[in-house]
């Protein structure tokens, strides 16, 4: 049952999945909330506009009803007239069409804002399947957008009538007015319609924006598991960040390594613990930890430290304090200071007897069998 619950789409959309749709095109629409911002952009500019049009109007109908005898005989008269018309119909019908674009565009704000994207576009062989196409035609989806026109078609039927019913005295009265009255009477009664199917999309708008809204973020629906997976791409996939910390944590190691022929001396607890140090009077103010290790990582010091003549001096509470309370490529601490000197003065010794002694007969120096170390440095005092 948990598996199956997990496979389930019974989780909202995250918000890098609503982003993801969002580039693929996928953004909530309603044609019923545009059908409804285009016809009241009409309406409020017939209604703001209406002595406009019907000047406009009359002036079109004047010039395509009136034709002089001279201009009945004349070949160029009948373009002329065409194209005059057509100028006035344009300029009467501009500021209409402006208002209904407007609407037009601002609809998808409203819903989602606007999206600008190349993937809606492409090319996609799958949408010309015929047996997807079957199942598109006969799916819930399409019932309910069937359903959907019909209940539409019989709203505004009702609307026409009503407006016809409630007008047709007055449209049989136009017939007998002039122009100059007909045509503001008529101008009133397309308003009057107008606003009628204003009022019968506003009603449909009403209820296909939230269904419209349920609907898209229902089909963006994830499961559990998917969930989970978008939360392992996002943070990373546990066992790949394990495997990458191991990979560094490997280069550090080889990176500390090579450092290990260069040191001066390796300090040891002689088996569980070993620490690289350095010291270089013209760049370093206290000799520091270049390499450090417990158990196979201090054997392999060790071994490389044999390997390149590198002293090893096994003096335990210094090493396991150095190993504690000292990371690697940092200076060695104040505290430390007396232990660490008595160490690097031996391995000074040695250099000046490795240099000249040895040739002179001398005696080599004694390496420091004991140093003082606080014990609240060494953990193995502590413990």
């Amino acid at each position: 049952m948990a598996e199956e619950s997990d496979l389930e789409k019974t989780e909202p959309a995250s918000s890098r999945r609503l982003e993801q749709a969002r580039e693929e095109g996928q953004v909530p629409q309603s044609r019923e909330l545009m059908a409804f911002l285009v016809m009241a952009a009409g309406a409020g500019g017939l209604w703001a506009m209406s002595g406009w049009f019907v000047r406009h109007t009359e002036e079109i109908m004047r010039l395509g009803l009136t034709l002089d005898r001279q201009e009945a005989f004349d070949t160029n008269a009948i373009g002329q007239n065409l194209q005059l018309l057509g100028t006035e119909a344009l300029t009467m019908l501009m500021p209409f069409f402006l208002a209904t674009l407007a609407a037009a565009l601002i609809t998808p704000f409203l819903l989602g804002g606007w999206v600008f994207s190349s993937k809606a576009l492409a090319l996609d062989l799958t949408r010309l399947d015929p047996l997807k196409g079957i199942k598109r035609m006969i799916s819930w989806q399409s019932i309910a957008e069937m359903v959907k026109g019909v209940l539409k078609t019989f709203l505004l039927v009702g609307v026409v009538w009503w407006v016809v019913r409630h007008e047709q005295d007055n449209l049989f009265a136009l017939l007998a007015q002039p122009l100059e009255s007909a045509l503001p009477s008529f101008a009133q009664m397309l308003l009057y319609a107008f606003i009628g199917f204003v009022a019968a999309l506003a009603v449909i708008a009403l209820i296909d924006v939230p269904f419209q809204l349920w609907r898209y973020y229902a089909q963006l629906r994830m499961t559990r598991e998917e969930l989970r997976q978008e939360m392992k791409e996002m943070e990373g996939d546990p066992h790949l960040k394990a495997r990458i910390r191991s990979q560094q944590r490997e280069v550090a190691r080889r990176r500390m390594m090579s450092e290990v022929p260069k040191a001066d001396v390796v300090v040891t607890n002689p088996t569980h613990f070993a620490v690289a140090l350095k010291y270089d009077n013209t760049r370093m103010g206290a000799p520091q930890v270049v390499a450090k290790g417990m158990n196979l990582v201090a054997q392999k010091i060790r071994e490389l430290a044999g390997e390149h003549d590198v002293p090893v001096i096994e003096l335990p509470p210094l090493a396991r304090a150095l190993h504690r309370h000292v990371e690697v490529g940092e200076a060695v601490p104040a505290s430390l200071y007396t232990a660490v000197a008595e160490v690097m003065a031996y391995i000074y010794q040695l250099n000046q007897f490795m240099a000249r002694g040895a040739m002179a007969g001398l005696t080599p120096p004694r390496a420091p069998t004991a140093v003082a170390v606080p014990p609240e440095l060494d953990p193995g005092a502590v413990d």
